[in-house]
């Protein structure tokens, strides 16, 4: 039986951690005063002093756009980057972190032609250059809202000089670079069809659309026989299109070059108009019977017809009686199959790239012929048909058919020409489908594919060194490195398959096209002039080429001046954006010319990858970057995309609000990014207590060393306890520096919360509290320990910086209230001489005997036998000899935390606890004998031994001679 003797109050004796960190984390007051303070000195100007001469890390920031406040796409975007850069910074590196912002384009456009609209005013009533010091006033706006919100979520950049694509130096930059392809002859102007938004009034590039569902008017239409066999002359060629408003603009039928075509009769017709039986049809073989189907007919096949005939076939439009009375002949496409449709394409040069290239590459052959190769112009930029359409342009019964209207919906376009089909006979049968097709990335709404004159950057043309942009790009994707890997192959594809480059936009905002041109369409390459336009951007900016008197001012040097004419179009913002290398990384403090990394989402290697790879290898031959690295997209809890428009997008300022902006960083942290990342109540909710138990962990490593005298102990005069601490620690370091320069950060704090929490809190604390709350100040033990925690800490704090640079500066500077910051340190290096495999491996053991003892604990406590572990003397059976000699050199009652322990050699009662992870090994509970010390509430039989504390145990007594 355990007994306690009359006591005093002992508890002013124990060494206690001081409360130098409040209970609760507070994070919505002490971050910003966190964030104050590092403005107060300039934080980021001291990381620059601090990093002179060290090798350079160069992270280029993709800019965001300057158009409302930020989401949690930016959010994990921004802290991806921060803690990139961080762990640079304090590995040894100079790690400059520029931020940046796309500032033109047409949502800015939009927002301010709402705000004239709101006045009374459009667009037009505006002289351009007020126009654009409108849009230049909301962008700055936006970016200084974005710039604090960055601020908040703890990205440590330059936020005093960022750039923005908007400076007149990057403006006369944009302009410089694309006057060295026009000097180079990279850039032409043609007429071919782009995507283009009648809604936004512009053409689109690739990187602006994306594919969504649709429901589409489908029509399958007869084309008759003109020229043929007879037998093929009373027959028709059977089309399919989703597109009846671009008939008007066929001028061809293409065909598979591999064959597979027949001559099918109508056997059998279910409805009363349409096809009658007797008619036939030239169709796919593999698809007639689908085509039978969708016309509710029954057909017979008659004839194989093959390729040979095919060629020789010249057909009438199927609206040849409106004035379509041009001849319409048969091409070999490849881009032809038989898996939809029927085997044969309405071609329409002036609204689709397939139809248009397959046009240009059979000019020789259509004109040898007499055809006309003129590509129409059948539709005009608000999506109405043109007279270039008879029957359905400005001057027809009703006026201009229209395909799509202001609001993207659609137009009459459709069911005029169905109608006129009917009208024709010349319809076998229509539908509905539904299908996957380009929408405005800005607008979501459709886009059409329409013939129109736009400037272009050539991706094949012969450069002079035996390479085309295409081939550079290529070539250049080959050299870089992709996390994940499937990036390459991904950007590889896009390059492979991208039409030229669509750099012209009909808007107002933004960087101008500077090229001068004539009437015959030749490009003006004079150096003088495209110095001059440089000189006056870097002045005032791109608003000079819209200022009156511009012309002049660039072309005075020429007595030619009037022949030449300025572009008014504006460039494609991707080109903007692909840009920002030249006046960013170009500058030797930024990192020089190629950055280690460039950083994005995922939907960037049709954007901003893209675009900055083909814009740096189209002027220096190169990628502007060494390393690509994607992230997914945010999505909501459910799996669901967290689109605003749901109402159930979380915005990264309320998580900060609610949570702190560490919490919202280690959930990106402990996120895989290179996958679609989940948020929502639970997930941050999970995140918030995994903050609490490390900012616990912290607080009490923080009080403890409240006690520590800076008085260091001899690595081999520790106990084993704590040199096993310190070989983890070596073994963490090297897992925590490998998983910064690989960018696996879920795994650098995975690993180092599970230390914290299972290794630190629920083990060595545990065993060492008695040593340091009560053993003699002299003690060895508990000088080695403070010595360790220590060492524990400063580790700790440091790795943890990059992810949760508020904590790690609050815990820091209150452990050193004397330092500047944390982020001015660099990572604790670990000496070699900790990693002691030998001793990691025998702790193993000792732990899994640990666990089997605390199993006992838990046992003998439900059954009443013991209360704390301190009222326990568990006996612990060990049949091997090796493993009992072991065992026998670790006080195994100082680990398991009991007043005592005995060792036995053999095998253990059959009441024992035993674990097949600890083969041989059983354990009693057994509640301890003698007195508990009132000081230390060990269970003791030298408790009294000491005259003068009688209450006390040997040690505590001794103890208190030194503290009394």
């Amino acid at each position: 039986m355990s007994a306690t003797t009359k006591s005093h109050d002992y508890s002013s004796t124990l060494a206690l951690p001081a409360n130098k960190l409040p209970m609760k984390a507070a994070s919505a007051e002490k971050e910003p005063e966190l964030l104050a303070r590092w403005e107060r000195m300039n934080l980021y100007a001291l990381l620059r002093a601090a990093s002179v001469g060290k090798p350079k890390f160069t992270l280029h920031d993709g800019p965001p756009y300057a158009n409302g406040n930020l989401h949690m796409g930016h959010a994990l975007n921004k802290v991806l980057k921060d803690m990139l850069v961080r762990s640079h910074q304090m590995t040894g590196f100079d790690a400059a972190y520029v931020p940046g912002w796309d500032c033109h384009g047409l949502p800015i456009e939009w927002k301010v032609e709402e705000a004239l609209r709101a006045e009374g005013k459009s667009k037009e009533d505006v002289p351009v250059v007020e126009f654009r010091a409108h849009c230049r006033a909301f962008a700055e706006r936006w970016r200084s809202v974005q710039s604090s919100e960055f601020e908040r979520l703890g990205v440590s950049a330059d936020f005093r000089n960022p750039y923005t694509t908007m400076a007149f130096k990057a403006e006369a930059t944009i302009a410089s670079e694309l006057m060295k392809l026009v000097e180079s002859g990279q850039v032409y102007r043609g007429s071919k069809p782009v995507m283009w938004s009648v809604v936004e009034r512009t053409a689109l590039a690739e990187a602006e659309v994306e594919h969504k569902d649709y429901t589409s008017d489908a029509v399958w239409v007869k084309f008759p026989v003109a020229v043929g066999a007879d037998d093929l002359l009373s027959a028709f060629v059977v089309v399919w299109t989703t597109t009846p408003w671009t008939l008007p603009a066929n001028r061809a039928v293409a065909f598979s070059p591999n064959g597979g075509y027949g001559l099918f009769e109508v056997t059998a017709a279910e409805r009363e108009f349409g096809p009658g039986v007797g008619e036939r049809f030239l169709l796919s073989l593999a698809l007639a019977d689908r085509v039978a189907a969708s016309a509710k007919l029954r057909v017979s096949f008659v004839r194989e017809v093959l390729v040979g005939e095919l060629r020789e076939l010249e057909c009438r439009h199927p609206l040849a009686a409106r004035g379509y009375q041009f001849r319409v002949p048969m091409l070999v496409g490849d881009h032809v199959t038989h898996d939809s449709g029927t085997g044969f394409v309405h071609t329409a040069p002036g609204h689709g790239t397939d139809d248009f290239d397959l046009w240009m590459r059979s000019v020789p052959l259509l004109a040898a012929k007499g055809v006309s190769t003129v590509v129409p112009f059948t539709v005009d930029d608000a999506g109405y048909l043109t007279d270039a359409a008879p029957g359905f342009g400005p001057s027809s019964e009703g006026g201009a058919a229209r395909v799509l209207d202001d609001a993207g919906e659609k137009g009459d376009a459709n069911e005029r020409v169905v109608a006129a089909l009917m009208q024709a006979d010349a319809l076998v049968a229509r539908a509905r489908h539904k299908h996957a097709y380009p929408h405005s990335w800005r607008s979501g709404k459709p886009v059409v594919f329409r013939n129109t004159p736009q400037w272009f950057v050539h991706m094949d043309k012969e450069l002079g060194d035996g390479t085309t942009l295409r081939s550079r790009g290529l070539a250049a994707v080959g050299e870089t490195e992709f996390v994940p890997a499937s990036g390459r192959n991904r950007l590889k594809g896009m390059l492979e398959s991208r039409p030229d480059w669509v750099l012209s936009r009909q808007r107002r905002w933004g960087v101008p096209l500077t090229v001068f041109y004539d009437v015959s369409g030749d490009v003006l390459v004079d150096p003088v002039a495209n110095a001059n336009v440089v000189d006056a951007f870097l002045l005032d900016g791109a608003d000079a080429w819209f200022s009156e008197g511009a012309k002049e001012r660039f072309l005075a040097h020429r007595d030619d001046a009037d022949r030449w004419m300025m572009v008014n179009d504006i460039l494609d913002v991707w080109f903007d954006s692909g840009c920002t290398h030249a006046f960013v990384l170009d500058a030797p403090a930024n990192g020089g010319p190629v950055a280690d990394v460039y950083l994005e989402g995922s939907d960037q290697h049709r954007g901003w990858f893209q675009s900055s790879l083909l814009e740096s290898c189209a002027t220096r031959g190169h990628a502007p970057f060494k390393k690509v690295v994607t992230h997914g997209f945010v999505m909501g809890e459910d799996g669901t995309k967290m689109a605003k428009s749901s109402g159930k997008a979380q915005s990264p300022q309320s998580v900060v609000d609610q949570h702190g902006a560490d919490v919202l960083r280690l959930w990106v942290a402990l996120s895989d990014y290179r996958d679609d990342l989940r948020v929502g109540p639970a997930i941050l909710k999970s995140a918030s207590e995994a903050y609490r138990k490390m900012r616990n962990t912290f607080r009490w490593m923080v009080g403890m060393l409240d006690h520590w005298d800076g008085r260091d102990v001899d690595h081999g005069a520790m106990p084993e306890l704590e040199r096993l601490m310190l070989h983890r620690l070596a073994e963490l370091e090297a897992e925590v520096r490998e998983g910064y320069v690989s960018m696996d950060f879920k795994r650098v704090v995975r690993s180092l919360s599970e230390f914290m929490n299972v290794e630190l809190s629920s083990f060595y604390f545990v065993v060492r509290k008695d040593a340091l709350y009560c053993d003699a100040p002299s003690s060895l033990r508990r000088q080695a320990s403070l010595v360790v925690l220590s060492k524990l800490f400063r580790c700790l704090a440091k790795w943890l910086a990059p992810v949760l640079p508020f904590l790690s500066e609050e815990v820091w500077l209150a452990a050193y209230p004397a330092s500047e910051s944390v982020h001015l340190e660099q990572f604790e290096d670990v000496p070699g001489a900790w990693v002691d495999a030998h001793l990691g491996r025998k702790w193993k053991n000792v732990m899994a005997c640990r666990s089997l003892v605390n199993v006992a604990l838990e046992r003998a406590r439900k059954d009443g036998e013991v209360g704390s572990s301190l009222d326990a003397r568990p006996v612990v059976y060990v049949e091997d000899a090796t493993l009992l000699d072991m065992l026998r050199s670790v006080d195994l009652a100082e680990v398991c935390v009991t007043s005592g322990l005995e060792l036995v050699h053999g095998r253990g009662p059959d009441e024992g606890v035993t674990d097949q992870a600890l083969d041989g090994v059983s354990v009693v509970a057994r509640r301890a004998t003698g007195l508990k010390c009132a000081r230390s509430w060990v269970v003791s039989g030298d408790v009294g031994s000491d005259r003068d504390y009688p209450d006390l145990s040997a040690r505590d007594a001794a103890a208190m001679r030194e503290v009394a």
